[in-house]
């Protein structure tokens, strides 16, 4: 199983909205096949490892990270090849907890005369798929925030400068957890200011190109920006109040981008109505990495599952850009506090992680 979790993570980042999954295949002791979900719309990890062990699946033992679908998608169901190939006993991580199939599988093999076992390392299971589970269960996807800053909490100086307050460790990091994620999402200061790319890179060359997203209240980006594509249509999200769409969304979506009405709160994009929009449009991952408005409405709002929060040795002062706007803590009682804190060294840098 331990094996099946490590195939299945090869494509995170890679398979919203459906989770990932790794499957092997064993007989007499030994593995014969195993595969993976790669991507959206490849075959899934158990119709993979089945047809590359062919005949040999008789009688052999199958280890899958997640319940066998039982619905058509964009490939047949899994569950037709499970029960087709002769299999003595199938070893499942974990239900799957889509209405869909919900232990329909489960149930079914055992008819079948199938022996299964389910829960074996399913807490293992679960945080591989947390933001598979976090759509289905909370509506919404699971929300990572990074922060980098000084360590007088300055993301900049007063003037705007910030490239680069963390080193070279540091934004390889970053580039790291933009290849796992579905989506990268900014504030439209961000988009204005720093027009970022919000690609996965290594050196010079792109890994993964996440869909982007701007948080965008009156859709002020401008058509040129980086993270805008023509010639990569609809990768790139604008969440907009509504009455904002009718004045500029023809000519943003002409610059590839795809304008997502959104109910609006206070003159701006309700964050939690706009989360619930994202778990319905498939996304599983999403990386939030600014600004300092946009991260702190999202931790007001409960939306924030995981803080990566980088700091540099160095200070700015109080003239400088805090890393955060506004949390409305009065009492210190009421300051967010983040649980299963780590520290941990990024070169010179400081990398400090929690969760909610």
């Amino acid at each position: 199983m331990r094996a099946a979790i490590g195939l299945a993570a090869r494509g995170r980042g890679r398979t919203a909205p459906n989770p990932m999954v790794g499957a092997v295949i064993v007989r007499g002791g030994r593995r014969i096949a195993a595969g993976h979900h790669a991507r959206l719309g490849a075959p899934h990890a158990e119709a993979a490892a089945l047809k590359r062990a062919g005949n040999a699946a008789r009688g052999a033992t199958l280890y899958v990270t997640l319940e066998p679908c039982t619905h058509w998608g964009r490939t047949p169901p899994c569950l037709d090849a499970v029960l087709g190939a002769g299999l003595a006993r199938v070893v499942i991580g974990m239900k799957d907890p889509d209405e869909r199939n919900a232990g329909r599988s489960v149930a079914r093999l055992r008819r079948a005369g199938i022996e299964v076992t389910l829960g074996v390392e399913k807490q293992a299971c679960r945080e591989l798929n947390r933001g598979y589970l976090s759509r289905l269960e909370r509506g919404r996807p699971f929300t990572q925030l990074k922060l980098a800053a000084s360590l007088d909490g300055r993301t900049a100086t007063a003037n705007g400068e910030s490239r680069w307050i963390t080193g070279a460790p540091a934004r390889s990091f970053v580039h790291g957890l933009r290849r796992n994620v579905d989506a990268i999402v900014v504030g439209s200061r961000t988009a204005r200011v720093d027009d970022p790319e919000l690609t996965a890179r290594k050196g010079a060359r792109v890994l993964h190109r996440p869909i982007r997203i701007v948080v965008d209240s009156k859709l002020r980006t401008p058509a040129q920006a980086r993270l805008l594509d023509p010639k990569d249509p609809g990768r790139a999200w604008l969440l907009a109040t509504r009455g904002s769409i009718a004045q500029r969304g023809r000519r943003l979506e002409r610059a590839g981008a795809r304008v997502v009405p959104v109910a609006s709160r206070a003159g701006h994009v309700d964050l939690r109505a706009a989360w619930r929009k994202l778990g319905k449009l498939g996304l599983n991952d999403v990386l939030v990495e600014g600004g300092g408005e946009l991260a702190a409405a999202l931790l007001r709002a409960g939306l924030v599952d995981r803080l990566y929060l980088i700091l540099a040795p160095v200070l700015i002062g109080g003239d400088g850009r805090p890393v955060l706007s506004s949390l409305g803590v009065v009492r210190l009682r009421q300051a967010l506090t983040p649980q299963r804190f780590q520290v941990r060294k990024l070169g010179a840098d400081l990398l400090l992680t929690g969760e909610w």
